[in-house]
């Protein structure tokens, strides 16, 4: 009985977030993976390797992964805020333009975190990233 109550709200609860999102589209899928190499990344950085520089000694600290999590969940409600103002405009990019915009950031931190831990990575990589860390640095 309380299974089969839990599995109901469950999925009242996902099915209505995933309505106000505008679906499973393939972008926001690839932005939650992102977003969730990301944290996983960070947080191997942080309890593995100790080199993240999140923390003032580069370990574990509940702060900043709190502030993770928060950031990601903001950025999520920016795109939630962009797909409604598609519906509202009657256009089509809004939403997928913010996505595009998220997953590039979400790529650059996934590629820092990884030359944290030391994982090679080709130089055309590190070389567009640089170009895109530049661009956003000028502004």
């Amino acid at each position: 009985m309380i299974k089969d109550i839990f599995c109901t709200v469950s999925g009242l609860v996902g099915s209505a977030v995933t309505s106000a999102f505008g679906g499973w589209s393939t972008g926001l899928v690839t932005l939650v993976i992102f977003m969730t190499a990301d944290y996983l990344t960070g947080m191997i950085c942080a309890g593995v390797f100790r080199v993240s520089k999140k923390s003032q000694h580069g370990g574990l600290e509940s702060r900043a992964g709190w502030k993770g999590l928060c950031r990601k969940a903001v950025a999520l409600l920016i795109v939630l805020t962009a797909y409604r103002l598609d519906l509202l405009t009657g256009t089509n990019y809004i939403h997928d333009a913010v996505i595009i915009g998220f997953c590039i950031n979400e790529l650059i931190s996934i590629t820092e975190n990884c030359g944290l831990m030391g994982v090679p990575m080709p130089k055309p990589v590190l070389r567009a990233i640089d170009i895109l860390k530049g661009r956003d640095e000028d502004k």
